[in-house]
């Protein structure tokens, strides 16, 4: 994920979560050109994080997870809880790719305001574990890999009764930022496209959610991550 410090949808998800992707935001420089590996902890340029250590993080406290049905509207779904975990499988030296398999995706505590819909029964981001990079350049990208295509599924209460919604991403991935500042990870407006479902369910859920702080939580005190 890249600049620790900004799936899967799975819709999530995350979970979708979650699959969707648009334009890559736009990130700064890297933090140094001397650290020894693209992941480092609890500073930039400090300890490499070792293989196998696992990351995880929650929504930046305040903020809400959403899956609206266009890029300036607020129609949709918002989950004021989601968090993800990873397991880091290569960090080589800076500049460079680190990657990462993205093995789980939460959202909870989520509301709609879609009209014919009464409340959201659970999201769950499918077919994990995601494939996840991180550049030195803060890109983050997370995509799906070989349990299946990026995915998450949507159920909606309503008066007539459950309403199933599956969306997946047409390129089967997203993208993201990493932000050594906030030790963030930020989705922006990510595009997943309905699968299958009823009418009831938008044609795009534009997703947007940031992940602070980004933690080892293999290391004591769980240091935050950085991306170099």
């Amino acid at each position: 994920m890249s600049r620790y410090g900004r799936i899967g949808a799975g819709l999530a998800a995350l979970a979708l979560l979650t699959g969707v992707v648009g334009a890559a935001p736009a990130v700064a420089a890297p933090t140094s050109s001397l650290a020894s590996a693209v992941l480092t902890y609890p500073t930039p340029a400090g300890t490499a994080v070792a293989v196998n250590d696992v990351v995880q993080a929650s929504l930046k406290t305040g903020t809400n997870a959403t899956f609206y049905s266009s890029t300036t509207g607020t129609t949709g779904i918002k989950c004021a809880a989601s968090s993800f975990t990873a397991k880091v499988i290569t960090n080589p030296t800076a500049p460079g790719t680190a990657t990462e398999s993205l093995t789980a995706q939460t959202f909870s505590s989520c509301t709609t305001n879609v009209i014919g819909t009464t409340g959201v029964q659970s999201i769950t981001v499918n077919n994990l574990p995601y494939n996840a990079s991180v550049t030195s350049a803060g890109v983050v990208t997370i995509s799906g890999g070989a349990a299946g295509p990026f995915q998450s599924t949507v159920v909606l209460n309503s008066l007539l009764g459950p309403m199933t919604c599956v969306y997946r991403s047409a390129t089967n991935s997203i993208v993201g930022t990493a932000i050594n500042g906030t030790n963030s990870i930020v989705f922006t407006n990510q595009p997943l496209t309905k699968f299958s479902g009823p009418a009831t369910c938008f044609g795009t859920a534009y997703f947007s959610a940031t992940y602070s702080p980004v933690r080892d939580t293999s290391r004591t005190g769980s240091p935050s991550v950085y991306v170099n």
